[in-house]
């Protein structure tokens, strides 16, 4: 060591390279395993935007009503198939802020249909943290203050219309509340039962693995999408819709189990055989203890990636039930319910805004692939 006239001391030993590398590499191996993983999945930049993007879009779920200028049965008689109307800056050059122009619905005698009459000499500014219709926010808290309103004479259909006047952007806020809701409880389902028969499957083995494997192969033989709509056809229509909603969820779980319970049971089998795993058993430790906590950790990395491709795959399973009839019905608003209302090929020609509601759908099933194959790739110990 060398002390410089300020009094500061300088190592003179040589730069080392390797000891450098050898030191980085020691403090990687000292890590905890969340901070290696969070390393690995930031580099993947299309799985981190998609997180950070679904996160945002489950926390935005319990304040769709705030965000939202209408109630999601909220119609407009006056407005039947408006189209979507813009939110404007400026006026002839000068910065008003934000505003809409008053739109009248008038009768075309040639086509029979209505049309829709811009008036761009008035402007009228949008109102905000204003007072409107009642809704619930977080389903628990009656309140009418909205983030923004149409003002007095005016209209703010940002997506449009449907055919009975109710805005298409409210009510797409409002169907992911359901659309997004109904992966998370179709995956709860789907990982207790597949974990569940899975796990004792690939522990004990001899009849039990015999049994399950049979009750796996006879439902992984039966089409997807009859089987879909014969349970669905089965819940009774006098039925609320949040009763349905649950039902929908639980059949999308129970359909989905079996693929999950053949990868558990797999892993197990080559687990079971581990030295740890027998020291476990010799020191007395029970089958479920050696399940929960010796098996199942090295397969968590599995279990978290499966989750997020399986949850795009409940999203579209109630989608299709509900375009089709046999899922969610009106009043409950679901994307696969706005959907239905625009199963008319004439209709979306003429009005293509009411097909908007599958552009949500896109997003998110994308969203959840980009984000599942980033966590896949973080979480696998052998990936680069």
């Amino acid at each position: 060591m060398t002390r410089l006239p300020d009094g500061r001391y300088v190592d003179d030993a040589p730069f080392d390279p390797a000891a450098n590398i050898q030191e980085l590499e020691r403090k990687d191996l000292d890590a905890p395993g969340w901070l290696l993983v969070w390393r690995k999945f930031r580099k993947h930049k299309l799985g981190l935007v998609s997180g950070i993007f679904l996160l945002i879009c489950y926390l935005l779920l319990p304040v769709a009503g705030f965000i939202a200028p209408y109630t999601p049965n909220e119609r407009n008689s006056d407005f039947l198939y408006a189209p979507p109307q813009s939110v404007n800056l400026f006026h002839e050059g000068e910065f008003v802020g934000p505003f809409v122009y008053p739109t009248v619905a008038e009768a075309d005698l040639v086509t029979f249909q209505w049309k829709f009459v811009t008036d761009k000499t008035r402007v009228l500014p949008l109102e905000f943290f204003c007072e409107a219709s009642e809704y619930n926010l977080a389903g628990l808290i009656p309140t009418r203050t909205h983030l923004f309103c149409a003002p007095e004479g005016a209209t703010v259909f940002l997506w449009g219309s449907d055919r009975l006047g109710r805005d298409v952007f409210s009510r797409i806020l409002y169907g992911g509340q359901l659309s997004l809701t109904v992966g998370l409880i179709g995956i709860s389902v789907s990982f207790l039962l597949g974990i569940g028969f899975g796990s004792i499957a690939g522990y004990f083995g001899g009849k039990i693995d015999w049994t399950i494997n049979r009750l796996i192969e006879i439902l992984r033989s039966l089409p997807e999408l009859p089987l879909w709509l014969a349970l669905s056809a089965a819940v009774p229509s006098n039925w609320g819709p949040v009763s349905v909603f649950f039902i929908i969820s639980i059949i999308l779980g129970i359909l989905d189990w079996p693929g999950l319970a053949r990868a558990v049971r797999a892993k197990f089998l080559s687990l079971r055989e581990e030295e740890y795993v027998r020291a476990a058993e010799m020191m007395g430790a029970s089958s479920g203890r050696v399940i929960r906590k010796h098996l199942l950790p090295n397969f968590t990395s599995h279990l978290i990636a499966s989750a997020t491709l399986s949850i795009p795959a409940m999203i579209l399973g109630e989608t299709a039930l509900s375009f089709l009839g046999l899922g969610l019905r009106a009043p409950a608003v679901s994307w696969g319910v706005m959907l239905n209302d625009a199963q008319n090929l004439a209709s979306i020609e003429i009005y293509p805004w009411t097909a908007i509601p599958m552009l949500p759908i896109i997003i998110i099933v994308l969203a959840f692939n980009f984000l599942g194959d980033g966590l896949r790739d973080s979480l696998d110990p052998y990936a680069d």
